[in-house]
């Protein structure tokens, strides 16, 4: 009997791609769509207002490509459990910190939550179109990036465990995006030529205030804009509003270009200042997860490429273990925008260590 492998499946291209590969495979595919409960306005001519996943037109997408390759379908509902990611989304916000609500998506649902539903209907792993490579070495199970580093996803995977990773699949490791759209032209799948989800799937156009003030209205509201010197230079409109290292939106005028260095939510407070001030040469990473080795022992030390933001370009540092169970980073060259709440991950050379969350 095939092996039954159950595909997480968005509505995209990418994961369209994936299920029809293991189909071709000769695997036993069934797929599941993870409804998330998210009610999206419409706008300009009644078309969905968003280009994220997880909408009623994802899900007709999705089935859409399950009915053509012949393999079973369903649509879970996860509303619940999108909830409880919408509120640490916010509450992340509200504390002064950038959320992560993919990584957060990936170890809870698509690799928890959708594995417990994968023992349900007897599928030995799950399969999702995300962009990465996994190999099993020297007793672990270790993760790589993509063959399409322009791609790779492996940022948003390090939280995944020794056991979620011998239960999951990433057809699309080895493959280029252009080929996996040539694959998908030459099935004539409906997401062939679908666009890159961009968007966080519950916040519609990227616009993550408006979310905030429908969760949180009080926490927008006027406060003083200073300098690192303690000079009131303007007024902001509520520091969940504001990010480290935001340019825009400031309504300060004149002089050298200034930016968000800090957010201080408990006196309502943003604070700004040059590029140069957001220069750090070092940072704490809590909670952090390794895969590719076992958890250092109290003082000990790694070298290795850490990556603070998806299109940060990994630079070498100095990781140390400390006795909280966190990581103290010392980059070899100071690094902008070292933002708290985003994800750290640190690889050596292709392979994913592991990663954390910036204090």
């Amino acid at each position: 009997m095939a092996q039954r492998v159950l595909v997480a499946m968005s509505g995209g291209v990418d994961s369209s791609v994936a299920a029809a590969l293991l189909k071709e495979q000769g695997v036993d595919v069934a797929g599941v769509f993870m409804r998330n409960g998210v009610k999206h306005d419409t706008a300009n001519k009644g078309k969905p207002n968003k280009q994220g996943c997880c909408s009623i037109e994802d899900s007709r997408d999705a089935a859409n490509v399950a009915q053509m390759l012949g393999v079973p379908f369903y649509a879970l509902n996860f509303e619940d459990d999108f909830n409880q990611i919408i509120d640490y989304f916010v509450d992340e916000y509200l504390h002064g910190r950038t959320p992560n609500p993919c990584v957060r998506c990936n170890n809870d649902l698509k690799f928890g939550r959708v594995i417990e539903y994968a023992d349900d209907i007897g599928a030995s792993s799950v399969a999702t179109g995300h962009y990465a490579r996994t190999r099993h070495e020297r007793g672990r199970y270790r993760l790589f990036r993509a063959a399409d580093r322009a791609k790779d996803q492996t940022y948003y995977l390090f939280g995944l465990t020794q056991e979620q990773l011998a239960r999951c699949s990433f057809p699309l490791g080895d493959m280029t995006k252009g080929e996996v759209r040539e694959h998908a032209a030459r099935l004539n799948l409906c997401t062939r030529d679908k666009p890159e989800s961009q968007e966080i799937c519950f916040v519609p156009n990227n616009d993550y205030r408006t979310l905030i003030e429908s969760r949180a209205p009080q926490s927008l509201r006027e406060g003083p804009v200073i300098d690192r010197a303690g000079k009131q230079l303007g007024t902001h409109r509520g520091t969940p509003a504001y990010t480290i290292g935001q340019r825009r939106g400031l309504g300060i005028g004149g002089g050298d270009p200034l930016y968000v260095t800090g957010l201080q939510p408990e006196t309502n407070t943003v604070v700004v200042g040059t590029a140069d001030d957001l220069l750090c040469k070092e940072a704490v990473i809590a909670r952090p997860n390794f895969i590719g080795l076992e958890t250092p022992a109290t003082g000990e030390r790694l070298r290795a490429l850490l990556q603070i933001r998806y299109r940060h370009a990994a630079a070498p540092a100095t990781l140390t273990m400390l006795a909280d169970g966190s990581l103290h980073a010392e980059f070899d060259l100071a690094q902008s925008a070292v933002t708290p709440g985003q994800a750290a991950v640190f690889y050596d050379g292709e392979e994913c260590l592991g990663g954390g969350f910036l204090q």
